[in-house]
């Protein structure tokens, strides 16, 4: 059958341009690997695999232009088109398309690796350090080989190797639909983008975090490069700037999915421990104690294998984490994880684990004895032994956290049925407070040590200030801002207050340290601004966490309607927390009086957005001390399901936080039949409705109304109270307007008791008619929670601040020129600054 319309031309051409790639991945590494021999004919073998690695970047490159033009061009022949995109999402979701499946996100990663290994390959080098460019494009090569295998899609008998991203629909489908030859005109749209990914952090997210899942080979080889080339320890000072770099990426890679969740994603927070968050947590903390022990060995040249045990794990974990987020072992925990895969791509995955972690670690245990280092261990009073203290509690941190993590892969193994803690998130907190409080000391002491010895009272000389001003920081902290008592009690709550009492001293330490040890010269301070940065970030979520207020509360005006899923803890929200609010009726929410005003349709099908006004009298309740408005918005679904996208208002110590809980899907609610009820009152006089009276006060000619349809027409306005029998009093003003022939009704609506009012027009001895409608409706309400979060601001700008310590340490590591320092650093400082502060203001 020859179907009509399709585009089949630029799908043959995309699955050509991946044989490509692959085969060229497969030459290139094998290129490489005999470059790495050290032959007589190496350079010629170098030469010939790097253009052979250029050419299937190049082609990957296309592919992705490929695929991106597809979505863009709707052709829903194409069964990622379909899947992932749709007409009404804007360009920069198109985007984010591309990486919301399986496929793209392969293909975004081997682009970044594409992209580092010509910056490897194209950098100059000098002469005598070009043995180092082969063994590590190897390394990436055969990385290259696997994530290109996973976009092949070619049959070997009844099993598919890969997914190709251009395979079609009418192949992957079984619809009668697909049987006839017109079949495209009868699909008007895509599934289109995930209702939970239609957002500004999409779009930015996962290349940022890929990004730092691609560096991480880069360390990673050159530990490789080192045993390979039998240079076990000068692969440090290469692979250090490296490291670094990958750290500063990857951990804003992973906060900035924290802020995601926390403008978008209604966690109910930044974090929430969930295994997608951790799995790519682990790899960062591993890099982390690698990239110190790895300064360790550069000043003393002890720790050298620690080094290299803790980069073969970082970047074995961040393969892991793909075993853990592609394979569906995580589809019923994490709502980040992809479903199941397919048998054949989870053992692709599998192999592509199993062919970096094992052969590594191999080569680490059969080398380590020709690894030599100094005989005599580090003294107690030394820097390197507590950096190594460091490292081994970011290790073991991290092997809780994957151990924990790893449950559901346990239990599918084993069949076993172990299920998680109650309170997930405090399992994880009360652990992980008892890091903060060793990592933030050891932050505060270690850099006052020398290498080798330090005498014990020059340290405690340097550090009585920063101690002393801690001290009075964290009295002053109990007594002005007490943090509350968690339901955990007392002892978790003198927990947070010694894990605080630790990061105030690590700002303090390390910031007289900037100042004496460093000069405040910048660029040789990259570890103590860092070290700063962390321990602001830290601090910021103790307090937060601590504090954070629901000021939501049912109680408030005695309404109790339904509530959904609380977002962090995936069980029914507390109907106690959540406030309804029936639209253009004020309620009570702590300090302000919240109203909701309306809702609007927004672009893509399905979402609304909710007017919300949030006003803060002055002491005397006559004037407003602040006015302002947020706009929470919902997807609605078919099912009368929902999912909440919260807004948040910002100030320099807290964020108000909303997030709709609850509301009605208009169109799948019943049909309003009431009609209106005429009746003619003189001014002054009144009538009835089911709950009390309607009075006319006054007929105003050609008002100043905003509501006015043509301000231009002649109009008359009813200035009308409603009095209930509760003893409450109500204001509406419905209007007629009169133009030519033409006459329009301006009703008006009192929500509180579904009641619709209209002037209708005047009857006889100038009566006025007024027409009442009482809907038997819904009322138009919404439910919303709000939280508010203390000095979340310190997270974000600690975040900021670490980052920047980090890459400043980089580029002094690098030993790039000054002036690209100094570009390299104002770049990372304004995309850091747009990205956590201003790109959703």
């Amino acid at each position: 059958m020859e179907f009509v319309g399709e585009h089949l031309w630029l799908g043959q051409i995309g699955h050509l341009l991946v044989l490509t790639a692959f085969a060229a991945s497969i030459l290139s590494t094998v290129a490489f690997f005999i470059a790495s021999k050290n032959r007589a004919d190496s350079e010629s073998w170098l030469a010939f695999g790097k253009k052979l690695f250029i050419v299937e970047t190049a082609a990957l490159f296309l592919v992705f232009a490929a695929l991106l033009f597809v979505c863009s061009q709707h052709w829903f022949e194409y069964m990622y088109a379909y899947k992932h995109s749709s007409r009404e999402l804007e360009f920069k979701y198109l985007l984010a398309c591309i990486w919301e499946g399986q496929e793209g996100s392969f293909l975004l990663w081997s682009l970044w690796h594409g992209v580092l290994g010509c910056f490897i390959l194209l950098k100059p080098t000098v002469p005598e350090k070009k043995f180092w460019t082969a063994p590590v494009m190897t390394v990436i090569g055969l990385a290259q080989f696997f994530l290109i295998f996973m976009l092949v899609g070619v049959y070997i008998g009844e099993a598919k190797l890969g997914s190709s991203p251009f395979t079609l629909t009418r192949n992957e489908i079984a619809a009668p639909i697909f049987q006839r030859a017109n079949y495209l005109s009868l699909i008007k749209d895509g599934v289109g983008l995930n209702i939970l990914l239609r957002n500004y952090w999409m779009v930015i997210h996962p290349p940022v975090l890929f990004l730092g899942f691609a560096l991480m080979i880069v360390p990673f080889a050159y530990a490789y490069a080192g045993i390979q080339q039998k240079k076990f320890g000068e692969w440090v000072s290469v692979a250090l700037p490296w490291a670094l770099g990958t750290a500063a990426i990857l951990g804003t890679g992973i906060m900035m999915g924290g802020k995601w969740a926390y403008e978008s994603l209604s966690f109910g927070g930044f974090w929430a421990w969930d295994p997608v968050e951790n799995a790519s947590l682990v790899p960062w903390l591993l890099l982390i104690a690698g990239m110190h022990t790895m300064v360790i060995y550069k000043a003393t040249k002890q720790s050298l294998k620690a080094s290299y045990f803790f980069i073969f794990l970082s970047f074995g974990f961040i393969l892991y984490s793909t075993f853990l987020t592609r394979t569906g072992v995580l589809g019923d925990t994490s709502v980040h994880a992809f479903t199941e895969a397919g048998k054949a791509i989870n053992i692709m995955i599998g192999l592509f684990v199993a062919a970096f972690v094992v052969p590594a670690l191999v080569m680490l245990f059969i080398n380590s004895k020709k690894m030599t280092a100094p005989l005599k261990e580090e003294e107690s009073s030394s820097r390197e032994f507590w950096m190594f203290i460091g490292s081994l509690t970011f290790f073991l941190t991290a092997m809780f956290i994957i151990a924990k993590t790893s449950v559901p892969v346990y239990n599918k193994i084993t069949g076993s049925n172990i299920a998680p803690p109650e309170d997930v998130e405090f399992s994880y907190n009360k652990v992980m407070v008892l890091v903060a409080f060793i990592i933030g000391m050891l932050t505060a002491v270690t850099q006052f040590h020398r290498y080798k010895t330090t005498p014990r009272f020059e340290v405690i000389k340097k550090l009585a200030l920063p101690f002393l001003i801690s001290v009075i920081v964290i009295v002053g902290f109990v007594f002005l801002y007490p943090l509350e008592y968690y339901k955990q009690g007392i002892g978790y709550l003198i927990a947070i207050y010694v894990a605080s009492f630790a990061c105030v001293f690590t700002i303090a330490s390390n910031i007289k340290y900037f100042i004496t040890a460093n000069k405040s010269a910048v660029l040789k301070a990259g570890s103590s601004i860092a070290h700063t940065g962390f321990g602001l970030m830290i601090l910021g979520m103790l307090i937060t966490s601590s504090n954070k207020e629901t000021i939501s509360s049912s109680t408030t005006n005695g309404i109790t309607l339904p509530v959904g899923i609380d977002p962090q803890t995936r069980q029914k929200d507390n109907p106690r927390e959540n406030l309804t609010l029936i639209r253009n009726v004020p309620a009570t929410m702590g300090a302000y009086a919240v109203t909701f005003m309306n809702d609007s349709a927004g672009a893509e099908t399905g979402r609304k957005f909710f007017n919300i006004k949030f006003e803060k009298k002055s002491i005397n309740e006559t004037t407003s001390k602040e006015t302002f408005f947020l706009k929470p918005d919902v997807y609605m679904m078919k099912d009368n399901n929902m999912s909440s996208n919260p807004d948040t208002r910002s100030y320099l110590t807290k964020d108000i936080f909303t997030y709709i809980s609850y509301t009605i899907n208009k169109e799948s609610a019943p049909v309003d039949t009431a009609s209106f009820t005429i009746n003619e009152l003189p001014i002054g006089d009144t009538s009835f409705y089911s709950n009390g009276l309607i009075i006319l006060k006054n007929v105003v000619t050609n008002p100043n109304n905003e509501r006015r349809v043509n301000p231009n027409s002649m109009a008359l306005m009813a200035e009308i109270t409603v009095q209930t029998k509760e003893g409450k009093e109500f204001q509406v003003k419905p209007m007629i307007e009169v133009e030519g022939n033409n006459v329009a009704f301006v009703d008006d609506t009192l929500f509180a008791q579904n009641l619709f009012v209209r002037f209708a027009g005047i009857g006889e001895n100038n009566a006025v008619k007024i027409g009442v409608k009482e809907a038997n409706g819904l009322i138009d309400f919404v439910t919303v929670k709000t939280y508010i979060f203390p000095y979340i601001n310190l997270v974000w700008l600690g975040l900021i601040i670490m980052s920047m310590g980090i890459m400043i340490s980089m580029v002094y590591r690098s030993k790039m020129k000054k002036n690209m320092q100094i570009i390299v650093l104002v770049l990372s400082l304004a995309g850091l600054m747009y990205m956590f502060l201003f790109a959703n203001a």
